[in-house]
């Protein structure tokens, strides 16, 4: 009892953490924004936390961790709406459900998880999106799409019977929320003013860069629970080493993005400084129990080279990401789930080729839903805001205020 008193208390420790994570989120989106969508944003990502929690206990828990599968893909507790059924024995809390944790200690923290696929969405979509869509396509992927996919892993499926390792969810968790929102930007088209009529990209400056760093800052803070959580208890060793790995992946990847663009761009860019140590960290969420901590710094150091020539691809496909969120957790997602079978205890070519299987698969799956959703969407509801709306700015016409009163009606700041 005393060995699940301590575990367990980890775990709500971290999953306080991860819940301040979305805080980050919403810090460094409105920071690299401009202040005439500051409410729309910060309306966004509270929208996410609460819808989340809600749909995640009706249908996402149990989707995700069903016990059994129909044909081995679909989890069998589909259509089991409000299925949170804590073990209770003599009227108490059965405490033998794991372990490290309890029951609904367990749902808590998942539910943390699952909210962190919509928000990396929100980032890409922002400035331009109407809200309505994005709340329901939110909604949808939180419930529906992504405890589907986290159940092949985590909830026994079929992933896991092949061997692939997603210790945290680089690609369960944020590889999902970045092919989202690659759909979702494509499909949306770019801000007002973004690429010229010669094609170039022209940068639209966030309005509040401390913010955005602030949000950076707590984010790493969120991932010592991010990760650490993850090992499932308070294992000193486990634990100790993943809290080693994950932060040093941060600090590798953020220098190594400095680096990289100071040398491409000539100027010290704090937002590529600020990205890379996002991706240092999504591309350690895989592996970050198995590496050592020169193996966590070599992950971080290509990651943030991935996050400098991610940004500048998806500038060059003339798609539009105001924060980056497409290269840091779609790029390093990827490239940190693949390192698995580079890097730490499980490196060797079989599981190279497992984990760029199931890569392909969660991407596909991932890519299908999000077009068929959003394209639903689209020609129902509308995606996109009419141009005079977003030219005045979402704060005005969706919310009906501004988040800076002394600027007023400053719609361009």
């Amino acid at each position: 009892m005393e060995l699940l008193t301590t575990n367990n208390v980890w775990m709500m420790v971290c999953t306080v953490l991860v819940f301040f994570m979305h805080l980050g989120f919403s810090l460094l989106e409105v920071g690299l924004t401009r202040q005439k969508n500051a409410i729309n944003i910060l309306f966004k990502n509270v929208f996410i936390i609460c819808a989340g929690l809600l749909t995640y206990a009706i249908l996402g828990f149990n989707l995700m961790y069903p016990g059994s599968f129909l044909a081995g893909i679909i989890p069998d507790h589909f259509f089991d709406l409000f299925g949170l059924n804590a073990p209770i024995t003599d009227g108490a809390l059965d405490l033998t459900y794991n372990n490290g944790y309890t029951y609904w200690t367990d749902f808590l923290f998942q539910g943390m998880f699952a909210a962190t696929a919509a928000t990396i969405v929100s980032g890409a979509v922002a400035e331009r999106i109407k809200l309505g869509s994005f709340m329901l396509f939110s909604i949808i992927y939180i419930a529906i799409i992504y405890p589907i996919i986290g159940s092949w892993k985590w909830g026994g499926g079929f992933l896991d019977e092949i061997g692939f390792y997603d210790f945290a969810g680089s690609s369960l968790v944020h590889s999902v929320g970045g092919w989202g929102a690659l759909i979702a930007i494509y499909l949306l088209g770019a801000r007002l003013g973004k690429f010229g009529k010669d094609g170039r990209s022209h940068a639209i400056p966030g309005h509040n860069i401390p913010l955005a760093t602030a949000g950076v800052f707590i984010l790493w803070l969120g991932w010592f629970g991010f990760n650490g959580g993850s090992v499932l208890s308070a294992d000193p060793s486990l634990t100790s080493i993943t809290l080693v790995t994950t932060c040093l992946a941060a600090a590798s990847g953020g220098l190594a993005a400095f680096l990289v663009s100071t040398i491409a761009y000539k100027n010290y860019d704090l937002t590529m400084f600020l990205n890379g140590i996002l991706g240092g960290l999504v591309a350690i969420t895989a592996g970050a129990d198995l590496m050592s901590p020169l193996e966590a710094v070599l992950i971080g150091l290509i990651a943030g080279g991935v996050i400098v020539f991610g940004v500048s691809l998806i500038d060059k496909l003339k798609l539009d990401d105001p924060v980056g969120a497409v290269a840091v957790h779609l790029a390093c997602g990827i490239w940190g789930t693949l390192a698995v079978g580079i890097f730490g205890t499980l490196a060797g070519f079989d599981q190279f080729l497992t984990q760029l299987t199931g890569v392909g698969i969660i991407g596909a799956f991932s890519c299908i839903s999000a077009y068929v959703i959003l394209s639903v969407i689209k020609s129902t509801m509308g995606l996109r805001m009419e141009e005079k709306e977003e030219t005045e700015g979402l704060d005005t016409h969706e919310h009906g205020m501004n988040a800076y009163a002394e600027f007023g009606t400053a719609h361009n700041r």
